[in-house]
């Protein structure tokens, strides 16, 4: 989670074409289905989480959100000190789903696995590299991890992602180290969440990434921003819709509305967010 801090504290502002247009256009809008299924990637509320997580999933689901993605906590684990079963139901009873998870691909991997498979969770995402070093063959070793945990994964019907930050598009020997973990798994196996944020802080277009690795990508985080903050949807430069627009070409099947700063609170920050995606059609 301090990588996210950091990548609020150090991100730059940029132009990437169509990619940092502003957010809500008319022209942008006549497109022809409303989105379904919105999510939310839960270290967004990840304060009400700790302290209240059965009434924080309330008012999410309130607010007409069908998907979470839990953040792994070191104090009280991947579901806010509730049993897998236990957090399972109360998403269920709410009308939304347990969707996927964040992890960490480390001693404890068995247990992550089987506690998923007992929360019904489709996706076990990996959020930090499990071996440290900004080289191609650390990537390539990597690799070969992420391909054996997809297959492990596999087995308990559960779909293994990584989760990308921006470290990942440093480059060795004019190779892009994000482009060797693409290149190197198996993409029945390793399945890609995109960090729209991460993508364009590291002065890269995501919507060429979908062109270069079309469907590699079924998961996102989606987040606007204001400069060097997190904003609600629409008061940022990051082009939401045209985005959208380019799912198919990603592959996308469910994207998690993440923020990391609010301009009062983050159910509220929620909102907005979610009336902004109500006004759009795809």
């Amino acid at each position: 989670m301090k990588e996210r801090r950091d990548f609020i504290k150090t991100l730059r502002a940029l132009a990437l074409g169509s990619v940092l247009l502003p957010s809500f256009t008319e022209a942008s809008m006549e497109i022809n289905a409303k989105i379904k299924n919105i999510g939310i990637q839960l270290y967004t509320v990840r304060k009400e989480m700790l302290a209240e997580p059965i009434e924080t999933l309330k008012q999410l689901a309130a607010l007409g959100i069908k998907e979470i993605e839990s953040a792994s906590d070191p104090r009280k684990g991947a579901y806010y000190g509730l049993q897998p079963k236990e957090m399972k139901k109360i998403c269920k009873d709410l009308g939304m789903t347990l969707r996927s998870g964040h992890v960490s691909l480390d001693s404890k991997w068995q247990q992550t696995m089987d506690n998923a498979a007992e929360s019904g969770q489709e996706y076990l995402i990996c959020s930090t590299l499990p071996s440290q070093g900004q080289t191609v063959d650390n990537y390539k070793k990597v690799s070969e991890m992420f391909n054996k945990a997809g297959e492990e994964c596999k087995k308990l019907n559960i779909k293994f992602g990584y989760h990308n930050h921006g470290e990942e598009f440093q480059q060795e020997n004019g190779q892009v180290l994000y482009d060797i973990l693409l290149d190197n798994t198996d993409s029945k196996l390793v399945h890609m969440e995109m960090d729209i944020g991460w993508v364009v802080a590291a002065d890269r277009d995501p919507i060429q990434y979908f062109k270069n690795y079309s469907g590699r990508f079924p998961l996102w985080h989606l987040k606007d921003m204001n400069g060097t903050t997190s904003t609600e949807f629409g008061k940022g430069t990051l082009d939401i819709v045209n985005l959208l627009e380019n799912r198919k070409l990603s592959g996308l099947k469910y994207f998690f509305v993440e923020q990391e700063e609010y301009t009062s609170t983050p159910i509220e920050s929620m909102k907005e967010n979610m009336d902004f995606l109500s006004k759009i059609n795809i």
